[in-house]
């Protein structure tokens, strides 16, 4: 099985941190293929960024050709995620929509956990995108600035783990998500801090894409995800416009 693990962010060192913690509970049979964006910016904290990053993560897609089983979009907004499953016939899974699915399978409401304040209303708005407001205890963000995005979750890990007790003393929070690609892999490191379940949003996301993969859903002829009609581009990267034009990269009608 071969997992597409795609960073929409420029931030490579982040890549590293999905990958290595997607790795520890990725099959033995499973490859995750690791794709940092070569353009955008280095995280994406903001509904503009998002946007951007959305459009990026469809190239990245579009660019990755055949032999795909599924696809991870690994930042937590789930930036192009919609986008992505009406253009591509394999499963494509995001990190926010799967943490929070699987966090609602351990607790009845749960709290976001993250590292920067300017995340918030991002994260709030893809939680009612997700249709999962009711479930959600609230949102939790660090002040201040970090020294590196690479580095935040080691440079913070103590602020991080009062914050998620917080959440579950004052909030009622019954499972804590550690949001946030630079986060990857910190929920194993603490969770016999935090007295309730604490979900990774890579872990997650990467046993939810091999459970879709192995089920090998149809795709959509009708309905919100069909694939849409063929429609002419104009200076769109060429893989993505031979994906909206129904065509192959060789000009083909596919």
């Amino acid at each position: 099985m071969k997992i597409l693990l795609l960073n929409p962010n420029t931030t490579a060192g982040v890549t590293d941190l999905l990958h290595a913690a997607g790795s520890k509970v990725a099959s033995a049979d499973t490859e995750l293929v690791p794709v940092t964006a070569a353009r955008g910016v280095p995280y994406i904290a903001t509904r503009a960024e998002a946007q951007i990053g959305g459009a990026i993560a469809l190239e990245m897609l579009a660019e990755a050709g055949p032999g795909i089983d599924a696809a991870i979009i690994a930042a937590f907004g789930d930036p192009g995620l919609f986008g992505a499953r009406e253009l591509f016939a394999y499963p494509v899974v995001g990190l926010a929509e799967a943490a929070m699915l699987t966090a609602c399978m351990l607790g009845r409401r749960f709290s976001i956990v993250t590292f920067a304040g300017a995340l918030a209303p991002w994260y709030e708005e893809c939680v009612a995108m997700h249709g999962l407001s009711t479930r959600c205890a609230g949102i939790r963000t660090l002040d201040g600035s970090f020294q590196s995005i690479s580095d935040v979750q080691a440079e913070k890990e103590e602020l991080l783990v009062a914050l998620a007790n917080q959440a579950v003393a004052q909030d009622g929070a019954d499972v804590v998500i550690l949001s946030g690609a630079p986060l990857a892999g910190l929920a194993a490191k603490v969770r016999d801090r935090i007295p309730v379940p604490v979900v990774d949003p890579v872990a997650a996301a990467v046993r939810q894409a091999e459970t879709l993969a192995v089920l090998k859903p149809r795709k959509a002829v009708a309905g919100t995800f069909r694939r849409p009609d063929p429609k002419p581009t104009i200076g769109l990267a060429e893989p993505l416009a031979a994906i909206i034009e129904h065509r192959s990269s060789k000009g083909e009608t596919a």
